[in-house]
């Protein structure tokens, strides 16, 4: 202890080695001594404070660069297309009898019911579910977080549009407010919570507050409850009442290279429109006579300065661009871009060079964390609309439940989605195919990891080598004859032969 702490020690001395003890500890990390290299910057409060302070810049400022960035653009593209995917998240119903076993029967018919609510899923009839999906994962990512209600059952002022009385609404965060606080009532932005803070209701605005037609005030402000509101956020601490843009950690980044792009693009412009300049040698040359009738060089190709005084010579204007190391700086920058936006290096660049290996590594490693947004977006937006769809259905009568069903397992379904492509298809499908033979992955699984149902292959299957059939056509090619010729083989490897 130093002299101090012994004075505190005769007075309190629990407190004299709480001091003490901290004071080792903090010998023991380096990173919390003060020191004159290191800005020891820290983030205090909780994530609510944190977000309440700065989420709204962050989403503006991430709505600009889609609007005027293409590196944006081509990041948002990339990941709606690696979680969403161009069909969607795809559903396959597993109800089951009360056996265990998959109930095709009721299976098909949630499928057939699916399949026509997906035509209009919204109240505005202005997407499909596959594009109502990509277009909320595009505002999840973008803004951080959406909002989409749940409207279910008979209405007279809305009509569904299909058979099963369920839509739902989706909203931009705008809707509900980031400034709207009631320590009373425990609502925190717009969203209020109950004593185990599990958010029982969200105040939202009638009319979207960016119209410039409109004024909102408090009282344009309605409640809806928890269980009738899915909010879809990017959240990083526990407990964060509302989400924040994925773009907040590489904006600085890609507005500075995107001026520097643009002004690297006006110099090599400028370089391209070339000038140039007269030398007029010595100054005693120089007459300095005004009366004299001022020259118009123009440049032209394969022109021939023949008009130069004596002593005088051209000079052209170098500006050395295109900066020669625009691209490396580029590729640095776009590296990270790629690693704070969860995105691979080669689909924000472009740049897809490289061996076989390595470019399924990278593949392999950005799917882990497109396969992370995915399960986020399943599981807070995908499977709640798919159970609410399921329960409409029921409500309304258009899907009837036999007997041997197991009732706990009505909603149960797969959602798969989009999965990894095949970089070289011919490695891959020897692959799967290894794997299907050693039983280390079943059919059904390979089919699912292509995006497809298992179901519908086989059916399409069937009924294509059922027309084939029809028409005289063999379904496969025979296998190579065996000529019993010795050609050094193994009895393993003609076997694998012949299967290929």
């Amino acid at each position: 202890m130093n002299p101090l702490d012994r004075i505190i020690a005769f007075f309190a001395p629990k407190t004299a080695l709480h001091r003490a003890h901290a004071r080792r500890i903090l010998s023991y990390y380096e990173i919390a001594k003060p020191s004159p290299y290191r800005k020891g910057r820290r983030s205090v409060g909780s994530g609510n404070e944190s977000v309440a302070k700065a989420a709204e810049s962050p989403r503006e400022q991430a709505r600009w660069l889609e609007e005027n960035h293409d590196l944006a653009i081509g990041v948002l593209d990339v990941l709606v297309q690696n979680v969403v995917g161009p069909a969607g998240v795809q559903v396959e119903p597993q109800p089951r009898h009360r056996d265990g076993s998959i109930h095709d029967e009721l299976a098909r018919q949630i499928l057939t019911l699916h399949r026509d609510w997906s035509k209009r899923p919204e109240v505005t009839w202005s997407h499909n579910w596959a594009s109502a999906q990509r277009l909320l994962c595009r505002t999840w990512l973008r803004d951080g977080e959406v909002l989409a209600q749940r409207l279910l059952g008979t209405s007279p002022v809305l009509d569904h549009g299909t058979e099963i009385p369920y839509s739902v609404e989706m909203l931009e965060p705008d809707f509900m407010p980031m400034n709207y606080d009631d320590i009373n009532r425990n609502i925190r932005m717009g969203v209020q919570r109950n004593q185990w803070n599990r958010p029982v209701r969200y105040l939202i605005y009638k009319k979207h507050p960016g119209d410039q037609t409109t004024y909102l005030t408090e009282a344009d402000l309605k409640s809806v409850s928890a269980d009738r509101m899915l909010h879809l956020k990017l959240t990083n601490r526990i407990n964060q009442v509302r989400g924040v843009s994925i773009f907040a950690t590489v904006m600085a980044r890609l507005d500075d290279l995107k001026d520097y792009e643009e002004s690297e693009r006006v110099a090599a412009k400028v370089a391209a429109s070339m000038a140039a300049f007269i030398i007029k040698g010595q100054p005693d040359m120089y007459t300095g006579d005004l009366d004299k009738e001022m020259r118009d060089i123009r440049f032209r190709p394969g022109m021939v300065f023949d008009d130069l005084e004596p002593g005088e010579s051209v000079g052209t204007i170098d500006t050395n661009r295109p900066n020669a190391n625009l691209a490396t700086y580029r590729q640095g920058q776009l590296r990270a871009i790629a690693a704070g936006t969860r995105i691979t290096y080669s689909s924000a660049a472009k740049d897809y060079g490289g061996t076989y290996s390595s470019q399924r590594q990278e593949l392999v490693e950005g799917y882990g964390a497109y396969g992370v947004l995915a399960n986020e977006f399943i599981g807070q937006m995908v499977t709640p609309v798919y159970e609410d769809m399921i329960d409409a259905a029921i409500l309304s009568g258009k899907l009837r439940i036999p007997r041997d069903v197991d009732p706990e397992t009505i909603n149960d379904a797969l959602f798969i989605p989009p999965q990894m492509p095949w970089i070289d298809p011919q490695k891959e499908a020897v692959a799967l195919e290894t794997l299907e033979n050693n039983v280390h992955a079943s059919g059904p699984e390979i089919i699912r990891r292509r995006g497809q149902n298992p179901r519908d292959v086989l059916e399409q299957e069937a009924n294509w080598r059922r027309l084939l059939k029809e028409e005289g056509l063999a379904t496969g090619s025979p296998a190579p004859a065996d000529t019993g010729a010795n050609d050094g083989e193994g009895e393993n490897d003609a076997q694998a032969r012949k299967r290929a």
